[in-house]
């Protein structure tokens, strides 16, 4: 990706997520690695139908601001945390699109797998990344999930994703929301229905055929039936509290266990 390319696409795509109504004031930030040591980001206290080509900033891999007139966002840490251990990696995307933002601040899990498109698109696991204060806690948070996935939800900050280019980062970050629209919907009628543990696999086999699947993907993503059972109720539950499902769960295993 060159860097005029890189720029163009930040604005394209910060203009589109403002569009779809992903952000408000100055949510959101978007990133284009464009060299080992030169990333271009999209300016803090902006908003997204403001950026412009002469905005944008340039940093190296530490963040430090190497040109541009404006100053970096503070979440470039969270940005960071992909790029240093993903080098297949140009472009990250972070944005707050309600419904996939809602299911971060409710504390309940997104119950995917359930569409087979979206598993051989985003794999078999979009992880939940756990509540912490803004910065370095939230970048230690994200670090155990970058490898084995491209997508993420962020307890009380909207989605995060990632990919070899602007395009498919906006894309997954537009399929989560899409994915969380249909969950939500399906709530009233049940829930959505987990995809046969068959099926799953056989797409997430199509998925890495296709290179597309994360260089760790599957280490420790695939929930036991506990984590499942538990997943399942807190989507169906309206208030839930998600730590008290899962020991009521827990405890009805051990029973049935004897």
């Amino acid at each position: 990706m060159t860097e005029a390319a890189a720029r163009r696409d930040l604005v394209r795509y910060s203009r589109q997520m403002h569009a779809a109504g992903w952000v408000a004031n100055h949510d959101g930030n978007l990133s284009a690695r464009v060299t080992d040591e030169r990333i271009v980001c999209t300016p803090t206290s902006f908003s997204k139908l403001d950026v412009g080509l002469d905005d944008l900033v340039v940093v190296d891999r530490a963040g430090t601001k190497i040109a541009g007139s404006q100053r970096p966002f503070s979440e470039l840490v969270l940005h960071r945390a992909v790029y240093d251990r993903r080098p297949d990696v140009q472009a990250v995307v972070h944005a707050h699109p309600p419904f996939a933002t809602a299911f971060g601040v409710a504390g309940r899990p997104l119950p995917h797998p359930f569409l087979p498109e979206a598993v051989v698109s985003l794999g078999a696991d979009i992880p939940t990344v756990p509540l912490t204060a803004p910065g370095g806690p939230g970048a230690e948070a994200l670090i155990p999930f970058v490898r084995r996935c491209d997508a993420v939800l962020i307890a009380g900050n909207g989605v995060l994703t990632w990919g070899p280019t602007l395009e498919l980062a906006y894309l997954r970050c537009e399929l989560v929301e899409h994915l969380c629209r249909v969950a939500h919907a399906a709530l009233p009628l049940g829930g959505p229905a987990r995809l046969p543990d068959a099926l799953i696999a056989d797409l997430v086999a199509k998925r890495a055929k296709a290179g597309l699947a994360a260089p760790e993907e599957g280490g420790g993503a695939t929930p036991d039936p506990v984590q499942r059972a538990a997943a399942k109720a807190i989507a169906g539950i309206p208030g839930a509290d998600p730590a008290l499902v899962r020991k009521l769960t827990e405890q009805i295993a051990r029973q049935l266990g004897g």
